[in-house]
């Protein structure tokens, strides 16, 4: 393992999960990093801040003093047991800083000196950025795309994990996508969403399958944006249709949205505090879709949601959910999706139930 990881090994060390130890300061790392990697910074964001007025004011062999004094003596050395320690852990590690320069450097000599070898990736997280910017652009030309479609609940997530040709874009955005699909867990930082998406795709295209499947998204699942190339191929790409009917979306939307929430929120928060705060999550997600809805179909249907929760607290029965479940779906889902498809179905090239398309995609593995 030499000293330097140069840039025709990115995609290696990231289809292999490779721990790494990012060197920047906390702040740079908080805005974006990548997968596998932990933050050992060899400067905390006060230091940095201060190397960086010294570096504007009186040049880079000031600031390099500057550093050099603030990270010193007993300071020094818990930065570095804290890199023998991930190393001890994990001694396949690489390291990088921001560009691959005198942080890299530095931390990677003074980890020598204390007796253990740590190669630093050369062009840092900038490059690796980039290369990653690269693959999400490149990956329509790499592979065609199939997008999965149909009405809300016919369980096109479900679906998505079934089929190994599929990346997951609402796992990566840590969002359902609809306006109940707001998870406990915040999403990812926007660049975050960019590095884990070109991290799936690369590894998708490792597995040379025909087709790339995603669900169809809009631009914002969440807050996390598709890339705008990618989110463009999209919006060209044939589309797979999944029928599902009316009984069987109902039961699904209960438990994804209600039943499965619900106990998500008491793992997190206890059953009393618990319970308030997924009420909040219903009361947030209604009045996020208020001005669609349009103000006496939104008080019809908080009245609605009050009803359910009432009867789910005191008697432990979901049931009536359903009813406003039931009516959204009636007055906002269904029509919005029947207005949607109607602007894209010469793109349908399939549409079936859930089995029909596992036999039309299984065919088409190898056709």
């Amino acid at each position: 393992m030499g000293d330097i990881i140069s840039s025709s090994e990115y995609g290696r060390l990231l289809l292999e999960n490779r721990p790494l130890i990012d060197v920047r300061a906390p702040v740079e790392f908080t805005k974006g990093a990548f997968s596998h990697s932990v933050n050992l910074p060899l400067m905390q964001d006060n230091e940095r801040t201060k190397v960086g007025t010294c570096y504007k004011q009186h040049g880079q062999d000031a600031a390099i003093a500057l550093g050099h004094q603030l990270v010193a003596g007993k300071v020094k050395q818990a930065r570095i047991e804290a890199w023998q320690a991930q190393l001890s852990q994990h001694p396949e590690s690489y390291l990088y800083c921001f560009r691959g320069g005198l942080r890299s450097k530095l931390s990677q000599q003074w980890i020598k000196d204390a007796g253990m070898n740590v190669p630093f990736i050369q062009g840092g997280y900038k490059a690796m950025r980039s290369f990653l910017i690269g693959a999400i652009d490149n990956a329509p030309k790499q592979t065609s795309m199939l997008i999965l479609s149909g009405i809300t609940g016919s369980g096109k997530t479900e679906l998505i994990h079934q089929r190994d040709e599929s990346v997951d874009l609402e796992g990566i955005a840590n969002h359902k996508g609809s306006s109940f699909g707001k998870n406990i867990e915040p999403q990812p930082t926007q660049i975050n969403f960019e590095n884990n998406l070109a991290v799936s795709l690369l590894k998708h295209q490792q597995l040379q399958h025909r087709h790339l499947l995603l669900e169809d998204e809009s631009y914002l699942i969440g807050r996390s944006a598709l890339p705008h190339a990618f989110y463009q191929a999209m919006q060209q790409a044939d589309i797979v249709l999944l029928d599902e009917p009316r009984d069987i979306r109902l039961p699904r939307l209960l438990k994804d949205y209600i039943t499965d929430k619900l106990a998500d929120y008491v793992v997190k928060f206890g059953e009393q505090d618990g319970f308030e705060a997924f009420s909040h999550y219903l009361t947030q997600s209604l009045t996020g879709i208020r001005k669609r809805l349009g103000g006496k179909q939104h008080q019809q249907l908080q009245q609605l949601v009050d009803e359910a929760l009432l009867q789910q607290q005191s008697q432990n029965d979901a049931s009536k959910h359903l009813d406003w479940i039931s009516l959204l779906l009636d007055v906002y889902y269904d029509p919005m999706y029947e207005f949607q498809l109607e602007k894209k179905r010469d793109r349908v090239i399939f549409q079936g139930d859930r089995q029909a398309i596992h036999q039309w995609l299984d065919a088409r593995k190898t056709a």
